[in-house]
């Protein structure tokens, strides 16, 4: 659990997602993998498929059918490795060290569960350039990953900028509070101004837990400010983050309260299709 892997496909967002693998190798040291998929639904691996249209008078046909989908699946290889050869280019600009250049073959979730041992951070695009061709404003395998994948992401729009403050959903379950350690043993955000905001009920109980979590963050040397507001959990976490300028929300991907519900319920697919800041899922 040691790599940044940073997602590259030919969509739109594949700058803002290899230049904030840049900023995160940055501030964390760890080095970096980019990754291609190429995938078995576009691009399916040669194999024989004389049971599915027969012999005899179809043999040219077949033949023909092998060799288009094997000239379909060279160029998308082909184009893949430039991909990953244009983002090593940029991420040498940058002056960081020649990362690890991937191309795998198959389905984007089974590839990064592979990988999740490895896996200290995945960086990856709102979504993919079918998804953009579709006009869908979430990335079809996106929320797939999200269920499934057990390590950190940060998910990325379209533009990225470095981020100078971020927005912490805090519900003081045992995940949020492993989330608040998490964050506490990171260097991905040291020193910037995190917001604490609880979305529920002004209690004592509510105040308490509040400040121990404020406590852990800024002996970690991070600037806490810390807020309990009533109502929706997404849009009262929206409304915040706009109201203070925040540069990125942080949440824990499982909880035992409304946040619970936001994470795994269709309310994840709203908040990653409105979004226009980076967010990261901590699981």
């Amino acid at each position: 659990m040691n790599r940044i892997i940073a997602c590259i496909d030919g969509s739109s967002a594949a700058s803002a997602v290899c230049d904030c693998a840049i900023w995160a190798c940055r501030r964390t040291g760890a080095p970096l993998t980019l990754l291609h998929v190429l995938d078995r639904g576009r691009y399916p691996e040669p194999g024989d498929l004389s049971g599915a249209i027969g012999l005899g008078s179809r043999e040219q046909l077949l033949d023909e059918l092998s060799k288009l989908d094997e000239q379909r699946g060279k160029l998308a290889l082909e184009q893949g490795q430039l991909m990953l050869e244009a983002a090593g280019a940029r991420v040498l600009a940058a002056g960081l060290e020649a990362p690890e250049l991937s191309q795998r073959y198959g389905d984007l979730v089974e590839v990064l569960q592979e990988l999740a041992p490895q896996i200290r951070l995945l960086v990856i695009g709102r979504r993919g350039v079918k998804s953009r061709q579709q006009g869908l404003h979430v990335g079809s395998h996106l929320e797939s990953v999200t269920r499934t994948l057990q390590r950190p992401m940060l998910i990325v729009p379209e533009t990225f900028k470095e981020p100078g403050s971020l927005l912490l959903a805090y519900d003081a379950s045992p995940n949020a509070q492993l989330a608040v350690r998490m964050l506490a043993a990171s260097p991905l955000f040291k020193g910037l101004p995190l917001h604490l905001l609880m979305v529920g009920k002004d209690s004592e109980e509510h105040r308490e837990a509040l400040a121990d979590a404020e406590e852990l963050l800024e002996n970690a040397d991070f600037l806490v400010t810390t807020e309990i507001r009533k109502g929706e959990v997404e849009q009262t976490l929206l409304d915040y983050q706009q109201e203070h300028g925040l540069d990125l929300l942080v949440m824990g991907a499982h909880g035992h309260s409304r946040i619970r519900q936001f994470f795994l319920g269709s309310t994840t697919h709203h908040m990653l299709r409105i979004s226009t800041t980076p967010l990261l899922l901590l699981r």
